[in-house]
């Protein structure tokens, strides 16, 4: 198609080279997919203290046998890791963190001969100072630890074994259960420096010695590497090649997401929140229900639309949402009566209504009455699909867009019109290019890439077979193509009221596996009038670079607006 583009330099591979293909530079963001397979669970019964190094060390049950068995719950246990500040890696989420912790005091170690070890100093009214160590323990230090990223802490140092500081003394007497996110979040006692000296200055050495526990345990299907569904290897020390199964959902929480992140060397967890379908014709719908402490209650329907369906079908493992409901009164009762929570808002491509904004605790829904309650009707697909031509049975592909890197390559470019005559042909310009006076003047394009994940549990495929795919000829002879698809997606530009001023569609001239997570093999290749698709797992790349990968808005006035991508 187009060879590289001098903006972006060798950040982007063309798609006529198939070989050079690189992923975009999008740091850290790294997806894991779910797999292809059914579900396969392995554990069950997970119970954790919160203060185990690894899952290991928690109580749980194996299925019986070698043969996967059905989880009570209806649901594979989810966890969200929030990275230390050494090893938040990406730009974005280091950025995310910076802002987090905008106005909040912060932690480090000093004066230690190696990473993961040194004297705790805190930052409190904009200076730094130093813990007393009265009652400074493990379970004290393993929040240190964990706060700044690593594993439990290995020693609680008392006496300045890491050296005296300098400047205040701030804290003293803490005294941390283990399971807490912060040392700011344990009890503590403010003091001076006449109360303690600097030769009782407290240290930590951190666990960091590679143990191999985090290759026993994965994420999968998740916007990162930081959040997915828990992955366990089971076999991996008889000398046979390890077996990757799920963790059944039932009972899992937030203690028992917190060892799993600590495994996984990611920090501490995001707050976990089961759901189940209940009420339902069959196991692909029903009344959602979502477990607060010990009880489970209902979802209140105001706002409940197909982006939080969406999101419910996705952590339940039941592939994309076909209907979002608002009103469950026609399906069978439960003994569930209470609802529990409401304001579910999302984006749709979280993995867990936990990480949707909602009210919390507090509840603020206009009816309460079982009848209103949000339900889903997820996908069970048989065959093909509509416009996806999913063959597999009872599972679907969900396609997802990398919305950061619209974001990260967008820019305005005014393109002459004597380059546009192929654009024109295939729709690609606003209608009033048809009154320009070709070929003299230009059109003024917004221009950008975009990235589409198959994060679902069947690859995308074109509903038409190869015999019926459109070969256009205006290109030049290396960009000539198919079209599998005569509109891909559509890209609009709206007024902050919604108004759309401009619009612009995507065909699909080559619908294919640019890249792949790790252990998942490429299947779609345009070249030689290959097969055209995404399977679960890759993504497909659509550079900025391409034709049509663009809005027309010449006719559109300066101002604010807003890039809807369906």
């Amino acid at each position: 198609m187009k060879g590289r583009s001098p903006k972006l330099g060798s950040r982007l591979a063309s798609k006529s080279q198939p070989k050079q293909k690189r992923r975009e530079d999008v740091g850290s963001k790294k997806r894991l997919f779910t797999e292809r397979q059914q579900l396969n669970y392995r554990l069950h019964s997970v119970s954790c203290t919160g203060t185990e190094v690894h899952l290991s060390m928690c109580s749980f049950e194996f299925y019986r046998g070698n043969t996967s068995a059905a989880c009570g719950a209806g649901m594979p246990a989810v966890v969200s890791c929030v990275p230390g500040p050494l090893f938040a890696t990406g730009n974005g989420h280091k950025k995310k963190q910076r802002q987090q912790q905008q106005g909040q005091p912060r932690i480090r170690l000093k004066g230690g001969a190696k990473v993961g070890e040194g004297r705790v100093e805190v930052l409190k009214s904009s200076e730094w100072g130093t813990i007393c160590d009265d009652r400074w323990n493990l379970l004290s230090a393993s929040v240190v630890c964990r706060e700044l990223g690593f594993g439990s802490a290995k020693e609680a140092l008392t006496g300045a074994r890491m050296g005296q500081g300098t400047g205040p003394i701030h804290i003293n007497e803490v005294q941390c259960l283990g399971t807490e996110k912060s040392l700011w979040s344990c009890p503590f006692k403010n003091i001076t420096q006449e109360d303690c000296k600097h030769t009782e200055d407290a240290a930590v050495r951190c666990n960091i010695p590679y143990m191999g526990y985090e290759n026993l345990i994965r994420l999968s299907g998740g916007r990162s590497r930081f959040e997915g569904r828990v992955e366990v290897a089971v076999g991996a020390g008889d000398g046979d090649q390890p077996r990757w199964g799920l963790v059944c959902g039932e009972g899992w929480g937030t203690l028992e997401a917190m060892v799993a992140c600590r495994q996984l060397g990611l920090g501490f967890a995001n707050h976990g929140l089961q759901i189940r379908l209940a009420g339902g014709r069959t196991t692909f719908e029903g009344r959602v229900e979502v477990k607060r402490g010990s009880k489970w209650g209902t979802v209140c329907s105001d706002g409940w639309t197909t982006k939080e369906a969406m999101v419910a079908c996705r952590q339940l493992g039941l592939g994309y949402s076909l209907h979002a409901v608002t009103e469950t009164w026609y399906w069978d009762a439960s003994n569930v009566t209470e609802m529990v929570l409401s304001g579910v808002k999302c984006a749709g491509h979280e993995m867990s209504l936990s990480h949707c904004q909602h009210h919390g605790t507090s509840l603020n829904c206009r009816n309460t009455g079982t009848r209103f309650a949000a339900g889903v009707i997820c996908s069970e697909s048989n065959g093909d699909c509509g416009q996806r031509g999913l063959r597999t049975t009872g599972s679907a592909s969900d396609l997802l867009l990398h919305a950061p890197l619209v974001q990260e390559t967008a820019y305005i470019e005014d393109r002459p019109l004597h380059m546009l005559y192929c654009a024109a042909e295939e729709n690609c310009l606003s209608s009033s290019a048809r009154l320009a006076n070709w070929p003299y003047g230009h059109r003024r394009l917004l221009r950008f890439s975009s990235q589409i994940h198959n994060n679902g549990r069947a690859d995308f495929r074109p509903k038409a077979g190869r015999h019926s795919w459109v070969w256009h000829e205006c290109h030049r002879s290396d960009a000539r193509h198919y079209h599998s698809m005569d509109i891909f997606t559509h890209y609009d530009i709206l007024t902050p009221n919604g108004t759309k001023v401009a619009e612009g569609h995507k065909a699909s001239f080559c619908l294919e596996d640019t890249e792949c997570e790790e252990d998942v093999a490429k299947r779609y290749e345009c070249a030689n009038f290959g097969e055209q698709g995404i399977t679960v797992g890759c993504w497909d790349l659509y550079r900025h670079d391409i034709d049509c990968q663009w809005i027309d808005i010449t006719d559109v006035k300066p101002g604010n607006y807003i890039l809807q991508i369906p």
